[in-house]
């Protein structure tokens, strides 16, 4: 009997990003072990006493707070209970105003004023990260996303809300103390501009949500998830553009964030919670961002689309390649990342 030879593994392949278009570069033939993207943080130390955010009377007047899940009055006077809060950017990136003003520079470039509002919520531990909260903490976290989110989309000239949260100096914290920012904007982002009109024309051929044929196919394999629970999914994504990038979704077809009911925050909290722990002892509490993308607010019908939370650890610098052809390269195949995970 002849012995079949097992053809060898092509070292690295392309992989392609059914929402985003763009092609991954999966380098497996330049991958690491999974425990090897352990790596020493860069940690910037910032007293107490010195905190910005332990002082939050030195802040402007807060727009929410809660204690212990419940929002709580708004007096002259900060309350010393509080255990999340939400204030306006002391140094804002976009500026609330009564007109929107475009300008147009030589039939060429066009100029329209940065408005909008730029908020920023603070958990109030200074070092407790929201991989080391409670999943009542970090439900009340969600709370105050959804409650902020469903205030700012009423204002003026907000199409769109973005909220994210920066964790260690290379994603970008200027502060050690974890918080969020929340930024909304008259306009919608090219990343996610994309993804609405790719969602659209799938939708259009196949008359199904591709988020929702994904999470199909995933559940199918299991290859890709690294935790489900009864509404949501966590799975490191087939075309990742990093190593260990990590989507939280919700199984069912939800279009809005902002329309998310009290069940479906706790199991969203206790999804990512999960997230932040196992990326937290896998790769050593990494530097990251995480990001919500929804359907903007610009009372427009995006019920084709489907809403998500990505958490993208820093766990490479993108060099010559990458920023040239804005192709990025993982040295991880996201299978691996995901049994990787699952284990922590």
């Amino acid at each position: 009997m002849t012995k079949r030879i097992k053809k060898p593994k092509f070292p690295s392949e392309l992989r392609l990003d059914l929402i985003s278009g763009d092609w991954v570069v999966i380098a497996t033939g330049r991958a690491k072990k999974p425990n090897a993207f352990k790596k020493k943080r860069i940690v910037k130390k910032l007293s107490k006493k010195d905190c910005p955010f332990c002082k939050i009377e030195t802040q402007k007047r807060p727009v929410l707070i809660y204690f212990n899940g419940k929002k709580l009055e708004i007096k002259d006077k900060i309350p010393k209970n509080w255990t999340t809060i939400v204030i306006p950017n002391l140094y804002p990136a976009f500026f609330p105003s009564e007109s929107l003003e475009q300008r147009i520079e030589g039939n060429l470039y066009q100029r329209i004023n940065a408005v909008g509002f730029h908020e920023i919520l603070v958990t109030r531990d200074h070092k407790k990260t929201l991989a080391h909260l409670t999943t009542k903490e970090v439900k009340e976290v969600f709370d105050a996303y959804q409650s902020r989110y469903l205030c700012l989309m009423k204002k003026r000239f907000v199409n769109y809300v973005s909220i994210f949260h920066n964790h260690g100096v290379e994603a970008g914290a200027s502060q050690p103390h974890p918080h969020s920012q929340i930024i909304t904007t008259p306009l919608i982002d090219t990343d996610l501009r994309r993804a609405l009109i790719n969602s659209g024309k799938y939708y259009k051929k196949h008359k199904k949500c591709v988020y929702c044929e994904m999470s199909k196919w995933e559940r199918k394999t299991k290859e890709r998830i690294v935790f489900e629970n009864k509404d949501f999914l966590v799975i490191c994504p087939f075309a990742s553009k990093s190593a260990f990038q990590v989507i939280i979704s919700p199984k069912k077809h939800l279009p809005y964030f902002e329309r998310i009911t009290e069940k479906q925050k706790w199991y969203l909290a206790e999804a990512f919670r999960q997230a932040l722990k196992r990326l937290y002892k896998a790769l050593n509490d990494p530097a990251y961002n995480f990001y919500l993308h929804t359907a903007p607010c610009d009372g427009k019908n995006y019920d084709y689309y489907h809403w998500h939370w990505t958490i993208v650890p820093k766990t490479s610098t993108w060099a010559g390649f990458e920023i040239g052809t804005r192709m990025e390269i993982s040295i991880i195949e996201p299978e691996k990342a995901a049994q990787y995970l699952r284990k922590q």
